[in-house]
């Protein structure tokens, strides 16, 4: 399978920031990927005034678009503070966040978020524009989230669910490169879904676990044939609750890396994730990086 993506490594980061400390958090985390990527830092700023001219005073609109270039050179300074030499370009852009950092993405290539922003929905894990964001792009997306007094591990996690699943390993692999850390491949398999819910077909099961785990050596083969200077090992696990097991798999990496999976004919932005993702963009203990699947190929639904 060819990658339509620019690798990690040629890959400029794009962060979005709206004033909140989730998106403080996630700038600072964004300069340190481009400082890892040897990449340019895209900082940006959706005011919205487009859509908001309808309704606010001039006088309004003008006050929005000073606090955001405010908080653009607020960013650039922090992040160069933090990371003397970084190569930092700011963006105020009229349009709505979600638009502006597709937009951004597009030309720049991986987008990073917060886990929430000023929405004021203080009950939701992730932020609507986060959730937006990373359901529509059609650019890799890192939410940020896990990283306050978090320990680095070291390690790069990715999920693999099929064989089509090499493409998100590969990418995996780089990045655990430019961390010089490691690489952990875990494929987690629904049994309910592989066998139903009828407990006669259970004994069924350790046929279905070498299927899965032949896939999952077939991936994890590839990966190090191509990068045999990485420390790669790879698990596989049934569970009845696929979310659950990389939730936990998250609180001991640095990074947790997923192929998106666009659900074919879903109602609603966030279906389109599918269950799982969805779970994990809300709950993972470390950033998650959302390669998105396009075109007609969704691969399993394990």
């Amino acid at each position: 399978m060819e990658s339509t993506f620019r690798t990690p490594d040629t890959s400029s980061v794009v962060v979005g920031v709206d004033g909140s400390d989730a998106a403080r958090a996630a700038a600072s985390w964004a300069a340190g990927e481009a400082v890892r990527r040897d990449r340019p830092l895209h900082v940006v700023y959706g005011a919205d005034a487009d859509g908001r001219a309808l309704y606010l005073s001039a006088e309004t609109i003008e006050r929005v678009r000073a606090n955001g270039r405010q908080l653009l050179d607020d960013t650039e300074k922090a992040v160069t503070d933090q990371y003397p030499g970084l190569r930092v370009t700011t963006e105020f852009s009229r349009a709505d966040a979600v638009t502006s950092l597709h937009r951004a993405g597009a030309l720049h290539g991986t987008i990073v978020v917060g886990s929430r922003g000023l929405g004021g929905f203080t009950s939701l894990v992730l932020g609507s524009i986060g959730l937006d964001v990373a359901a529509s792009a059609t650019t890799p997306v890192i939410v940020v989230r896990g990283t306050d007094g978090a320990d680095e591990t070291g390690t790069v996690l990715v999920a693999v669910r099929d064989e089509y699943d090499l493409l998100y390993a590969r990418y995996a692999a780089r990045e655990a490169e430019l961390r010089k850390g490691k690489l952990r491949l875990l494929h987690v398999w629904n049994v309910l879904q592989s066998v139903g819910e009828v407990v006669s077909m259970l004994d069924g099961v350790g046929e279905i676990a070498g299927v899965h785990e032949e896939a999952l050596r077939a991936v994890t083969d590839a990966v190090r044939d191509e990068f045999p200077e990485l420390e790669v090992w790879a698990d596989a696990e049934k569970s009845v609750s696929v979310a659950g097991v990389l939730v936990e798999a998250s609180r001991h990496a640095d990074l947790l890396v997923m192929g998106g999976r666009r659900v074919p004919g879903a109602l609603g932005i966030a279906r389109n994730l599918g269950r799982a993702t969805h779970s994990v963009l809300h709950y993972a203990h470390c950033p998650v990086l959302l390669i998105p699947r396009t075109g007609s190929d969704f691969g399993s639904g394990s």
